[in-house]
């Protein structure tokens, strides 16, 4: 919801049958708030980190692509000198270059909407997984529907944003 927020604010993008897109944003982010509302676990220094840590990626998705886009005189070498310059202090892993430089190259050649979705997908398999093998999940009818509901809204978003198009047919007229 913040990166198709983010987008809208900071570029001229339009997307394909809104109306689905937007139910399809609209069911992961109500199943997220059902799923939050029971979490038995609940931290709210972890939910304000975890907010703002989405609120940034989404921005920084929107900016690459929209510097990647406009300004030729970067490129996305420089793009990429001058986030590892930022990002040396905090980070000293090389494995933290090299996750930046897959996500610049994925927003770059697709968008940063489809580098999110692509996160998204990463996350349902781990969401999933998280709740057999990690054993920390403490399972409750409301969570488990509100992921669920959470799961169901990003993959309804991620058909609507790739399909193909629909081609557009004209009426044959017989003269």
């Amino acid at each position: 919801m913040i990166t198709v927020i983010n987008k809208s604010v900071l570029t001229s993008y339009r997307f394909p049958s809104f109306q689905m897109l937007a139910f399809g944003q609209m069911l992961t982010t109500v199943g997220a708030v059902i799923a939050a509302s029971s979490d038995l676990g609940f931290n709210l220094q972890g939910y304000i980190f975890v907010l703002l840590s989405d609120f940034l990626t989404a921005t920084n998705g929107v900016y690459t692509k929209k510097i990647l886009g406009g300004h030729k005189d970067i490129g996305k070498d420089g793009l990429m000198f001058y986030s590892a310059l930022f990002m040396l202090p905090f980070s000293l892993c090389g494995m933290g270059f090299i996750l930046s430089y897959s996500i610049m190259l994925c927003t770059q050649y697709n968008s940063a909407l489809t580098t999110t979705i692509m996160g998204c997908l990463k996350n349902i398999l781990v969401t999933y997984l998280g709740m057999f093998i990690g054993g920390d999940y403490i399972f409750s009818v409301t969570n488990f529907i509100g992921i669920n509901m959470s799961v169901v809204g990003s993959l309804l978003y991620t058909y609507v944003t790739f399909r193909p198009p629909v081609p557009v047919s004209r009426p044959v007229t017989n003269i």
